[in-house]
């Protein structure tokens, strides 16, 4: 069986609350238990994403910088 890539959010140049706000519709479209990658570039998103997921009932399974850019990757847990 081949692995299907997670699904990704490009909120690059999006301030706070907007990257929230998309992955939050993203993670609508994916069943329980799928993962979206949220790429952003907000210095705030990825504590944000993390406040957000555990009041959700999501789970961040990574977060990543590289330069300015943030992959944070978040499993739909409801």
């Amino acid at each position: 069986m081949t692995a299907h890539p997670d699904p990704v959010e490009d909120a690059r140049g999006l301030l706070c609350p907007l990257p929230v706000i998309r992955l939050a519709e993203r993670l609508r479209g994916v069943p329980l238990g799928a993962a979206v990658l949220l790429l952003a570039d907000d210095p705030q998103a990825e504590e944000d994403v993390r406040l957000w997921a555990k009041g959700q009932g999501h789970e961040v399974l990574e977060a990543a910088q590289e330069g300015r850019l943030l992959r944070i990757r978040v499993r739909r847990g409801r």
